[in-house]
C-alpha cells in the first residue's frame, strides 16, 4: 500500500496527540519525568519510520510546544525538548567511527544544558535541592542509571527502525 502525505501527516497528528497525553501524565507517578519522555521518543521513532524525516522534524518541533505549553511536569517537557531529537540524530551517530561516545557526549551534554536551563533560567530551586540531597555518591549512580538507560533507549530505536526484509 502507498502511503501519501494525508496519510503521513494524518499518522503524525494522532501520535503527536498520544505523545501530547502521555506527557500530560508525567506528574501521575515520580519516575515519570523521564519514562514520558521515553516514551514519545519510542513513538517518534515510529513516525520516523512510517513518514520520514520532514514529517518527523514537525512532528518532535510540534510536540515540544504543546509538552511545553500543556504538561504539568515542566522538567519532563524541557527533558523532551532537549532529547527528542534523539531518533532523528541517531542515523547520523550510527555512521561516525566511536559512536557510543559520540552518543553519550550528545546525552551528557543535553542533561547539562537541561538542568542548568532549569535552576537558571526556569527558577526550579526545586530540582536542585532534590538532587542536593543525594550526595556525590547518589549522584554519581543516577547519573550512571541515566547513560545506562540512554543506551538502553538506543537498542529500542534501533529495533524499531530495523525494517522487515521483503518475503
Amino acid at each position: 500500500m502507498r502511503k501519501g502525505n494525508a496519510w503521513r501527516m494524518a499518522y503524525g497528528g494522532v501520535m503527536a496527540a498520544l505523545a501530547v497525553v502521555i506527557m500530560c501524565l508525567g506528574t501521575l507517578i515520580p519516575l515519570a519525568t523521564f519514562i514520558c519522555p521515553v516514551l514519545c521518543c519510542l513513538i517518534g521513532a515510529t513516525v520516523l519510520r512510517l513518514c520520514g524525516s520532514r514529517v518527523s522534524w514537525a512532528w518532535y518541533a510540534a510536540l515540544c510546544i504543546l509538552s511545553l505549553l500543556l504538561a504539568p511536569d515542566k522538567e519532563a517537557a524541557v527533558v523532551y525538548v532537549m532529547l527528542g531529537a534523539y531518533p532523528m540524530l541517531k542515523t547520523f551517530f550510527d555512521r561516525l567511527p566511536g559512536s557510543v561516545f559520540f552518543k553519550l557526549l550528545y546525552f551528557n551534554a543535553s542533561a547539562a544544558v537541561l538542568y542548568t536551563l532549569l535552576m537558571r533560567l526556569l527558577g526550579l530551586s526545586a530540582v536542585l535541592s532534590e538532587y542536593g540531597e543525594l550526595g556525590i555518591a547518589g549522584f554519581l549512580i543516577m547519573t550512571v542509571a541515566a547513560n545506562v538507560t540512554f543506551l538502553l533507549l538506543d537498542v529500542l530505536l534501533k529495533r524499531i527502525s530495523v525494517r522487515r526484509k521483503s518475503k
